[in-house]
């Protein structure tokens, strides 16, 4: 009951930094979601446990944990979100926007720093206990057109301006926009001034790089951070606010793609722990964990971003304007995968076996808020940390057929065989190297197009690192003297 108290705490916590909706149902609805999936992670030893979340422990709870609810939110307005659509579309036909030029942007807070409890208790050892749940926050704004072929740079709101992880590191150059807030808000100031200098700008260069009138339509949530003046700031940009109550049913932003993007940033940092512990001479999990700063994170979060596909994005909009989405766009696919591929990571990161269902309440967004994966998410090869590489399919499929099969006739002729042993040093050596260039380029950017670039390139290496190992693993051991 302790445990499912501590994640239900930080569920609200979460809620709230993302100003989503938190009543007494709602929790008591997640409380008991929380404590069926413990449950089922337990096994079914000995008699099964009943827990109703009633109001006398929720009366306790609040208490124990010092919850605080300033009032009842109210439902969402299903009739508002349908008349809407109608109303779009007469916007849409005044301005003659086309998908290209409409664009929805919403913000949602991170904990950057925060593993699944399972993973966590997983790093103890006998140095002792392993770390705590993070409460490293942060809050970005993530958005893109209803084209889905143009994503927008991540606004990232961080507590500090110049944190340590980023001395000598150009904010200009982050793959972020970088701001900063005492408490990490993304207040109306810091919007205002992004709507002026950045989402501006980039409509502009976006339309005249695709030969498309200046002109962008932006649809906003009626959240406090967003001034409602916007539209008077420019010419080429209109300004339209969504219905109250509707966000969760109708903005595009909210139906999965934040939480395809969360999905995708735990994938990734998970990548980072499994390649930079595997080997000898490494630090272990805990060290490099501890070790994991801001610096790190940015790239991951700019990494997660750019990995979500066009038709992830343009799906997203299905409920809002489905004359938009183009005609056999794949919906993102089923919940499920992810996690197996999460829990896959997490055991070669030395995290143990991790239980599918402590994945899913990790990623568990706002109740009735779906829960899409992106295309090319069910499995594959695992990239590293801030590396995606679209191109190593490509690669793979192209390589000449002697290649693909290893090597073995080249190496049976005693030409320079690569044993398991020399394949771990020169990929060791390449890691060591893109740190190297991480650590100290101040153009964070750039150090990522080049790790990208040199990640992708070394996928077959890699890909024969894990054949080799398993052929040395299944042939047989050396005969027994007589």
């Amino acid at each position: 009951m302790g445990r499912m108290e501590r994640l239900l705490s930080l569920w609200i916590e979460e809620q709230k930094r993302k100003n989503l909706p938190v009543s007494t149902l709602l929790i008591q609805d997640q409380a008991r979601r929380l404590f069926a999936q413990l449950q089922r992670e337990q096994g079914g030893g000995g008699r099964a446990e009943t827990f109703g979340a009633s109001n006398g422990w929720f009366a306790r709870f609040k208490v124990r944990h010092k919850v605080l609810l300033t009032a009842e939110p109210a439902e969402a307005d299903a009739q508002a979100a349908a008349r809407y659509a109608a109303v779009l579309r007469a916007v849409l036909e005044e301005g003659c926007y086309s998908p290209r030029q409409v664009f929805n942007v919403d913000e949602t807070g991170l904990f950057w720093k925060r593993l699944p409890e399972r993973m966590l208790l997983a790093l103890e050892g006998p140095a002792g206990p392993g770390p705590k749940a993070s409460k490293d926050h942060l809050t970005l704004l993530l958005g893109g057109n209803a084209a889905g072929d143009f994503k927008l740079k991540p606004l990232l709101v961080y507590p500090s301006e110049n944190p340590r992880a980023l001395r000598g590191c150009s904010k200009a150059s982050l793959p972020v926009v970088w701001r900063s807030n005492r408490n990490d808000w993304l207040t109306p100031a810091i919007f205002q001034e992004w709507f002026t200098s950045c989402f501006c700008p980039a409509v502009e260069s976006y339309c005249a790089s695709h030969g498309l009138p200046h002109r962008a339509l932006l649809l906003l949530d009626g959240a406090p951070c967003h001034p409602v003046h916007l539209g008077g700031l420019s010419a080429h940009v209109r300004v339209e606010f969504l219905p109250k109550n509707t966000c969760t049913l109708i903005q595009p932003m909210s139906q999965g793609v934040i939480t395809a993007f969360k999905a995708q940033y735990l994938r990734r940092t998970l990548s980072w722990l499994a390649q930079e512990t595997g080997g000898a001479d490494r630090p272990s999990t805990w060290e490099l964990w501890r070790s994991y700063t801001g610096v790190t994170a940015v790239g991951n979060i700019a990494e997660a971003w750019a990995e979500l596909q066009p038709a992830t994005m343009n799906s997203a909009w299905g409920k809002l304007w489905p004359e938009c989405v183009l005609t056999g766009a794949a919906e993102p696919s089923a919940v499920p995968r992810l996690p197996r591929s999460i829990e896959a990571l997490a055991s070669r990161a030395g995290l143990g076996d991790v239980a599918e269902a402590s994945v899913v309440s990790h990623l568990l967004p706002a109740p009735r808020e779906p829960t899409p994966i992106p295309p090319g998410m069910d499995g594959g090869h695992v990239r590293g940390p801030g590396l995606p590489c679209q191109a190593s399919q490509g690669l793979a499929s192209r390589r000449p057929e002697s290649e693909a099969t290893g090597g073995t006739e080249a190496e049976g002729a005693g030409v320079g065989a690569l044993c398991p042993e020399h394949l771990a040093r020169a990929l060791s050596h390449f890691a060591a190297g893109l740190r190297v260039l991480s650590e100290n380029d101040p153009n964070r950017e750039r150090s990522l197009r080049v790790s990208r670039a040199v990640y992708c390139a070394l996928a077959r290496l890699r890909e024969l690192l894990r054949e080799r190992r398993l052929r040395a693993r299944a042939a047989p051991g050396p005969p027994e003297a007589p």
